[in-house]
Order: structure tokens, then C-alpha cells, then sequence
């Protein structure tokens, strides 16, 4: 069977998430946080490697049908068969001390036999941990981690191949509940819930918490279902959101262009803040800010892209070899090396972020001008050096145009902060200099005069998707003739089918790496902000709509998308997908908001 990354839904508690196939499996699940190791690796290998699957039994293709539960994270999984229809209900309530992943099997018609099958295996499918029996229990241990697999009403299990089954039949009206407790193997085994009162819960806390939404405009539900993906993959007790819950599902079906991404990146603060706050959802934006705040503190010179979810710096990559790959496609990794690259961009959306969180009311901390002060004192001094730019290629530095433009926006922010609030402290006059002189040399050497277009970097004729940001971020005007002549090169040449890519990936001489990717979903949102703002909203609408048919069956969207192949590539959900999904309807239809 042909593996497909759209195939999956996701499921989660705030901490960590799952991913569920059409095929009633979880294949993948990081326990206790979104970056620790995963007991179920099936995603990146194959059934070896861990997965939980409970489905009819004799059935092995995919449900007949699927679905959230109206504005919560609880998904609905359903098979027709001919002894009658069956639902499997997936959560992961929000914890009070102890991850659990609820499974409940319910019968809806008939009489039907449905079997279980999970295969624990710790430390990305690689460790087969000791199973036993605890009276009702099954007891899994292996180093560091310790799972509990209780069922309600209990069911009979029985060890085979390295796995734990069980069989059952369920009527109509008859459930059965599964809930799997992970906790670390040297403490007591934690409290346990009440599977059906977790379900009832977390749909009454999902759909309360959605009604905060300000959105009331077209494209709804996908609005809605983009802001529930974010708030899943934030990390709550810190507030850091990863951009991703997985790592490694490949931009390129066989490629290598294989990433983690269960970390939090700084850039993506400004446009999440900016996310957040409209859509009505100040606290989240508030515990975002926060994050940020303590990420950075420090000496700027350490600044880093990323860091863990609590702000943690060490991030080393490594290979795991025993894994085979989504579809074949290795290496598999964990940890990404772009943490030690220097990619001046970052100042730009750190001091962008703070003066969003100024303007639109957040609350203050003492020390957050005085944090940005620092980093404008630190890149006063470095900013003229080539850096990796934000999409972190590992060709070698260049001055990449983006990443100048973020530098005026980081001096012109500090320069507007003076301006506005008369109590702050800072050199005005030398960060007007520096903000006129960045524009000045990014007007000069990074234009390309003959063909009226911003390029890639300083000399290049390359284009680069995130130009598309100069008007957003106000380096120019919407209707500047060299913004209007950028937006229609970068649709000429980095076009793909209806969509956008992010970059030339056959210029390989600065992505550093062989093979190709799909068209970037985040940078096509871009493009639809950019012909809305520069009027030709019926054009920005029109690929709006295409953007959003793409997402999966349960408004999932990755962070690429074959529109030759029909499918989705990259790490799945992706935040920075959704973020501008969220962005460019509150763009296109923002009179559409209550309040």
C-alpha cells in the first residue's frame, strides 16, 4: 500500500500528540513530550517499529469514514461491514499528571468483532520492552519508561510476536474503552481516569474553548480547524509551539530533505502572534510572548532560530538507522543542525513580535525593551554578514535579501518604539541610520533593475518566495512598482501548478542538497496576502480556495503539497501552514469578525 501523509489525523493533549491512520492505527506518539522519544514508530518504519491498530476484525484497508467531532480535537473513526457498523473515538485528554491515550470502541449496528493489536516499542521503535500482568493491566517497562494498558470493561489479552491482542465483539449500544498510561518507570504507576468522563470533558473544553473565536466568516470551519491544530501543538505548560508534532516525513517522496521539526522557531512568532491576538485568543498569544521573552533572554550573540518547547538550546542532530523511512525515504533524524546557524532574519521577527505585542494591548514585562535594546545593539554590529537565511540552507552563507529585509524591520520597529513611548531609552538617531542605510543597500543590491524584481541574495538572479513579505512587513508599499514586478516574477518562475514553491531547489549550489520538493503551502498563503494588498483580491481569493482543497479529509494541512502527485509532503500538521491559512482569511474576509 502506498503510504500517504494525508492519510493521518492527529490527536493530542498539549504536551505531545498522535498521529491515527485511515486504518484505525496510531503510528505515531512521542511520550511524554512532543520531542521525546516515540513508542509508536510505524510512521518512519514499519509495524516492528510500534503501532497500536483497532479496527474490525479481518478488515486491513481503511475506514469508511472519519471525522472530528464538531470544533474539538476527538476523532471519530467508523467501518461499515457486513456484521454491522462500528465507531473507534480517539483522544488524549488534557493531562493532570500523566500522558494517556484513550481508545473507545463503541458499537453503532449489528454485531461486530474487533481486534487489538499494539506493539510497544521505546526510543523511536528500537527498544522491545519487557511486558506483564497487573491484575486488569498490562504492564510494558524498558529503561526510562513505563506503560499502562487497561481496558473498561476488561477485555482478554494474550502476548504474540512481541505484541499484545485482543479480541471482542461489540453490539449496538455496547462499548468498550481502552486507555494507555505512560509514566516513568521508577514512580508509581499515576491516578487513573475515567475514559468516558475524559471524552465527555474534553468535548465540552474543546467547543467552549472555540467559541472564544472572533472568526465568523467563509471558510469557518478550516479557520477553526487550523486555530485547534496550533493550539495542539502548543507545549502548554511554556506556552512554545513546534512547528511540527513529527520529524522526518520527507519533502520529497525518497529524498532526503528530511527534517525534525518538534521544536519552536522564533520567525514563526510575529505571524502566530499576529494569528492569535485577531482571532481573539490573547491569553495563548500572551503565553507565546512569554516564551519568546525567555528563549532569547541571554547574550545576543546566542541567539538561536529554534529551541526546545521549555527553551531548552541543545538540539543535536543524529540519524537513526534502524528506521527505513515514510515511503523509503531516509535518513530519518532527530535533532536539526540549523540550530547553529546564523540567520539574521530572527532579530527581525523577535523585535517585530514584541512591538505586535505592544501595539495590540499584551501585557508588559520589565525587562522586554531592555532585551530588545540588546539586540539591536548586537546586530548594529553583525548585520552586513552573510547568513543561511530562513530557509536554513546548507550551501553556505549568502547575503540573502529576506534576511536584510527582516534587519530593517528590526531597526525600524526600535525606531518607531522611541518614537511612540517617550519613557524608553535607546540611540535613535544611529538606528535611523542603520535603517536607512539596510534599505538603501537592499534597494541597491538586492533589485534587479533589468527584470523588476527583488532577488534571492545580493548578485543572484534567483527569486525567493518570502520576498513576497516586503509589503506585510512595510519595506515598501503594496503598489511600489518593484513590489508589483517581484509578485509577478515570483509567480513566473517559482510557480507550480496553481501553487507556489519557496525557491529554485535545482540551484543546488545554495540549498546544498540534491532533489527537489513540492510547492511550500505557507509561501502560496503569502502570495495571497500579497495580490490582496496589492487589490487583486478575486486573484487572492481564487488561490485561497485552492489552498484550502488541499488540506486532508480532516483539514489537515502539511508543509508542501504535489499538485502533480496529489499529495502532501513534509512534517504533518504543520503550524506555519496553518498559521497562513488563519492569516490570509482574516486578510480576505476580515469584516467578518465579532467584537
Amino acid at each position: 500500500m502506498d503510504p500517504r501523509i494525508e492519510d493521518y489525523a492527529l490527536i493530542g493533549d498539549e504536551q505531545t500528540a498522535a498521529l491515527v491512520g485511515r486504518d484505525g492505527s496510531v503510528d505515531w506518539l512521542c511520550l511524554p513530550r512532543f520531542d521525546s522519544g516515540a513508542c509508536f514508530a510505524r510512521l518512519l518504519g514499519d509495524e516492528d517499529n510500534g503501532h497500536w491498530r483497532i479496527a474490525p476484525k479481518g478488515v486491513d484497508g481503511p475506514c469508511t469514514r472519519r471525522a472530528y467531532r464538531r470544533d474539538t480535537l476527538v476523532l471519530d473513526t467508523e467501518w461499515d461491514t457486513p456484521d454491522g457498523r462500528v465507531r473507534v473515538t480517539d483522544l488524549m485528554p488534557q493531562r493532570d499528571r500523566a500522558p494517556d491515550l484513550v481508545r473507545i470502541v463503541e458499537g453503532l449496528d449489528g454485531r461486530v468483532t474487533v481486534r487489538s493489536t499494539l506493539r510497544l516499542r521505546f526510543d523511536y521503535g528500537s527498544i522491545v520492552p519487557w511486558m506483564r500482568r497487573s491484575r486488569d493491566h498490562r504492564v510494558a517497562v524498558a529503561g526510562p519508561d513505563a506503560v499502562w494498558l487497561r481496558s473498561e470493561p476488561p477485555v482478554r489479552t494474550w502476548g504474540e510476536d512481541f505484541g499484545t491482542h485482543s479480541e471482542f465483539t461489540v453490539a449496538e449500544g455496547e462499548s468498550v474503552a481502552f486507555v494507555l498510561t505512560w509514566h516513568p518507570s521508577h514512580e508509581r504507576r499515576p491516578p487513573q481516569i475515567d475514559p468516558y468522563d475524559a471524552l465527555r470533558v474534553s468535548v465540552r473544553d474543546w467547543r467552549a474553548w472555540v467559541a472564544r473565536c472572533r472568526y465568523d466568516g467563509p471558510h469557518r470551519d478550516a479557520v477553526v480547524r487550523s486555530l485547534i491544530t496550533l493550539k495542539a501543538l502548543t507545549y502548554v505548560p511554556t506556552g512554545g509551539i513546534v512547528a511540527a508534532p513529527t520529524t522526518s516525513l520527507p519533502e520529497q517522496i525518497g529524498g532526503v530533505r528530511n527534517w525534525d521539526y518538534r521544536y519552536s522557531w522564533l520567525r514563526d512568532s510575529t505571524l502566530t502572534l499576529g494569528a492569535l491576538v485577531t482571532a481573539g485568543y490573547r491569553r495563548e498569544a500572551e503565553e507565546w510572548r512569554n516564551w519568546l521573552l525567555r528563549a532569547v533572554a541571554g547574550d545576543p550573540a546566542d541567539l538561536q532560530i529554534m529551541y526546545g518547547v521549555a527553551g531548552e538550546r541543545r538540539l543535536s542532530e543524529v540519524e537513526l538507522p534502524w528506521l527505513s523511512g515514510f515511503a523509503g525515504s531516509t535518513p530519518v533524524r532527530i535533532g536539526n543542525d540549523a540550530v547553529n546557524q546564523l540567520q539574521l532574519d530572527v532579530y527581525g521577527e523577535v523585535l517585530d513580535s514584541l512591538a505586535l505585542a505592544r501595539s495590540t494591548g499584551l501585557s508588559t514585562r520589565p525587562h522586554m525593551w531592555s532585551i530588545q535594546r540588546s539586540l539591536m545593539d548586537w546586530l548594529r554590529d553583525h548585520w552586513r554578514q552573510p547568513d543561511e537565511g530562513l530557509w536554513e540552507v546548507r550551501g553556505g552563507r549568502r547575503q540573502f535579501v529576506h534576511s536584510k529585509v527582516m534587519v530593517w524591520v528590526a531597526a525600524d520597529r526600535a525606531v518607531r518604539a522611541l518614537e511612540e513611548y517617550g519613557h524608553l531609552e535607546g540611540d535613535l538617531d544611529g538606528w535611523r541610520a542603520m535603517r536607512d542605510e539596510v534599505h538603501r543597500e537592499v534597494c541597491e543590491k538586492g533589485f534587479d533593475a533589468e527584470r523588476n524584481t527583488f532577488t534571492q541574495y545580493y548578485g543572484s538572479r534567483e527569486l525567493d518566495a518570502a520576498l513576497l513579505l516586503i509589503p506585510r512587513v512595510g519595506f515598501l508599499p503594496a503598489d511600489d512598482p518593484r513590489v508589483l514586478g517581484t509578485i509577478e516574477a515570483i509567480r513566473e518562475d517559482l510557480g507550480h501548478h496553481g501553487f507556489l514553491r519557496r525557491y529554485s531547489a535545482a540551484e543546488a549550489t545554495v540549498d546544498g542538497l540534491p532533489g527537489d520538493e513540492g510547492a511550500f503551502l505557507a509561501c502560496s498563503f503569502w502570495l495571497a496576502d500579497a495580490l490582496h494588498a496589492s487589490g487583486r483580491t478575486k486573484e487572492a481569493r481564487e488561490l485561497f480556495e485552492r489552498l484550502v482543497g488541499v488540506a486532508n479529509d480532516v483539514g489537515l494541512l502539511a508543509e508542501e503539497y504535489d499538485p502533480v502527485g496529489a499529495r502532501q509532503l513534509g512534517n504533518f500538521p504543520q503550524a506555519f501552514s496553518h498559521i497562513g491559512l488563519v492569516n490570509t482569511a482574516l486578510a480576505l474576509f476580515g469584516e467578518h469578525r465579532a467584537g
